[in-house]
C-alpha cells in the first residue's frame, strides 16, 4: 500500500515516519520544511514540499494512496488555531475522497464531549468529526498527554520540575490524566493500517496509570534525583498560569493559555476498545518517563552538530531539549586527517591550546570534592581510544577522522560532553567543537550561566589554537 503521512516534521510525525520506513512501508511525505528530514530518512521514502491547507498541494499527496495519517495541527500558529485546523480538516477530506483514499489515521485528543472542554481538546474532537463526515473509513485515536523526548505537553512538565524547586501547584496540577509511551502511540497508529475495513472507528488509549499532573511531575524528579516541594494554590486562574508559565519557561509562551486551558480537563480512558482491536501492553508511566530520557540520550549520540549553525544563540549558548549546548566552527584550510590529529592530542602534557592555568584550577577545585581531577595524564600523546580515560574525561566515541566526544568525570550538577565533529569541504574542512552540559535542576542551570563568560574565553580560544596546530603540521 502507499502511504501519505502529513506533518512529517511535527513530534508524533517524525517518530512515526522511521518506524513506518523500518516495516517496508512504500511513504510519501507532506511537509512545509523538506529540509528537516533530507538525508535523515530512507531513499525510498517521497517528500512532497507542501502546505497542509493548499487545496492543490493536498490533492497532489494523495493523488495514488491507499492510507492517509493526518497529524496536523495549527495550535502555534496564532490565535485562531481553531479555524485553521478547521479549514485544513476539511479541504484534506475533499482531497482524499477525490483521491479514493482508503483509510485515514487521525490522532486527535483524550475528554468527555458532555464537559466543556478546552479550545485545544475542542478543536481536535471537531477535526476527527471533519473526517469522519467525509464518508471515508477513518480511524482516530484519542490520547492524553504523550510521555516522550520533545513532547510538548512532557517538556512543559519537566522544564517546570527542572527549574523550580518549590512549585505553587495551580488548580490543573490536580487534574487526573492517563498519559501515554510515545512508543506505544506509534505503535497504535502503524497497526491501525492493518485493521480490517469498516466503518468508522474512535479508540480511546492510555498506559496503564491514571494520575495527576502533579504525580507526573513528582515521578519525573524522583528519576532525575531531585527534591521537589509542590505546594497547591487551588485561586490561580488558568490566565495567571499562563503569565505564570511565560515568566518560568518563556519557550511554551505562544501556546501557554491553550496548553493550560486543556491540563484542567480530565482525560482519562473511558472506552477500552482498543484492547480488543490491538494486541499492546503500553508501558507504565514510571517506564514511559524512563524511555523518554534514554531516547533524548539516543537523539543526542545521532546528533550533528553541523545542525546547529542556524539556530539563534543568546546567552548561555543554545538549547537542545533539556541540554545546553556551547556550539563554534572553524574553517581550516587542512585535511580531514590533519585537522583531527590536532584534536586527537588535546588534553595531558600536551594541555588544552589555551588557558592551562584555568583548567589546572578546575582540576584542583574538582579534586578538593571527590572528583578525579586533571591529574590522570594520557596514556598516548597522539593518539585516543573509545572508553580511555584521561584528565577529567572519558573517551565515548573516537571516530578518525571525522568525530571525538568526551565524557566528562569532574563533579558536575548535571552531565557534561566535549564534542568535536570534522566535515570536509571543498579543499578544507570545517571543525565543529560543541560543548554540551545536561543540568540537573536549578543548580545545574546555575552553575553552566555562571562559569559561560570563561566558556568564552576557554572554548573560542581552545578552537583556534586547534586551527593553528593544524595548520602548523601541513607546514
Amino acid at each position: 500500500m502507499k502511504i501519505l503521512l502529513t506533518g512529517a516534521t511535527g513530534y508524533v510525525g517524525s517518530c512515526l515516519l522511521p518506524e513506518l520506513e523500518r516495516r517496508g512501508a512504500s511513504l510519501r511525505a507532506l511537509t512545509r520544511r523538506p529540509g528537516k528530514i533530507v538525508g535523515s530518512i530512507a531513499a525510498t521514502t517521497e517528500i512532497l514540499e507542501g502546505d497542509a491547507s493548499d487545496p492543490a498541494a493536498l490533492d497532489r499527496a494523495c493523488a495514488g494512496i491507499d492510507i492517509a495519517y493526518w497529524l496536523v495541527h495549527s495550535m502555534e500558529s496564532g490565535a485562531d488555531f481553531e479555524r485553521a485546523d478547521r479549514l485544513a480538516a476539511e479541504r484534506f477530506a475533499d482531497a482524499a475522497r477525490k483521491a479514493g483514499v482508503q483509510r485515514i489515521i487521525y490522532l486527535g485528543g483524550l475528554g468527555a464531549e458532555d464537559e466543556l472542554l478546552s479550545a485545544h481538546l475542542r478543536s481536535r474532537q471537531e477535526v476527527g468529526a471533519i473526517l469522519r463526515a467525509s464518508g471515508l473509513d477513518v480511524v482516530e485515536f484519542r490520547a492524553s498527554i504523550i510521555i516522550g523526548a520533545g513532547s510538548f505537553s512532557f517538556d512543559l512538565v519537566r522544564t517546570l520540575v527542572e527549574r523550580l524547586p518549590v512549585m505553587v501547584c495551580p488548580a490543573w496540577a490536580a487534574t487526573i490524566t492517563q498519559p501515554i509511551a510515545i512508543t506505544d502511540v506509534v505503535e497504535y497508529l502503524t497497526a491501525a493500517s492493518a485493521l480490517p475495513p469498516g466503518e468508522s472507528r474512535i479508540f480511546e488509549i492510555g498506559g496503564p496509570d491514571k494520575v495527576s499532573y502533579r504525580a507526573i511531575m513528582q515521578e519525573y524528579a524522583r528519576q532525575r534525583g531531585l527534591m521537589r516541594l509542590m505546594i497547591p494554590v487551588p485561586v490561580l486562574t488558568p490566565r495567571l498560569s499562563s503569565l505564570w508559565l511565560t515568566l518560568v519557561a518563556p519557550q511554551f509562551a505562544k501556546v501557554g493559555r491553550e496548553l493550560i486551558d486543556g491540563l484542567k480537563n480530565r482525560t482519562v480512558v473511558t472506552n477500552n476498545a482498543a484492547a480488543g482491536a490491538f494486541v499492546l501492553q503500553p508501558r507504565t508511566l514510571r517506564k514511559a518517563i524512563y524511555e523518554a530520557g534514554l531516547q533524548e540520550d539516543t537523539s543526542f549520540t545521532g546528533k550533528r552538530w553541523a545542525d546547529l549553525e542556524a539556530m539563534p544563540a543568546r546567552y548561555g549558548g543554545k538549547a537542545l531539549g533539556t541540554r545546553l549546548v556551547d556550539h563554534r566552527h572553524i574553517v581550516v584550510s587542512v585535511s580531514a586527517e590533519r585537522a583531527f590529529a590536532a584534536i586527537e592530542r588535546i588534553g595531558g602534557t600536551n594541555g588544552w591550546y589555551g588557558y592551562n592555568w584555568l583548567w589546572a584550577v578546575r582540576g584542583w577545585l574538582d579534586r578538593c570534592i571527590g572528583g578525579p581531577g586533571m591529574s590522570r595524564g594520557r596514556c598516548d600523546s597522539k593518539r585516543l581510544s573509545p572508553g580511555e580515560k584521561f584528565d577529567c574525561w572519558h573517551v565515548e566515541i573516537c571516530d578518525r577522522p571525522r568525530r571525538l566526544r568526551l565524557a566528562a568525570e569532574m563533579k558536575l550538577p548535571g552531565r557534561g560532553w566535549l564534542e568535536f565533529e570534522v566535515v570536509p569541504r571543498d579543499g578544507d574542512v570545517t571543525i565543529h567543537q560543541t560543548a554540551v552540559f545536561d543540568p540537573k535542576g536549578l543548580g545545574g542551570l546555575a552553575y553552566w550561566y555562571a562559569i559561560w563568560p570563561l566558556h568564552e574565553l576557554i572554548f573560542r580560544n581552545m578552537l583556534i589554537g586547534i586551527a593553528r596546530a593544524a595548520v602548523r603540521d601541513c607546514a
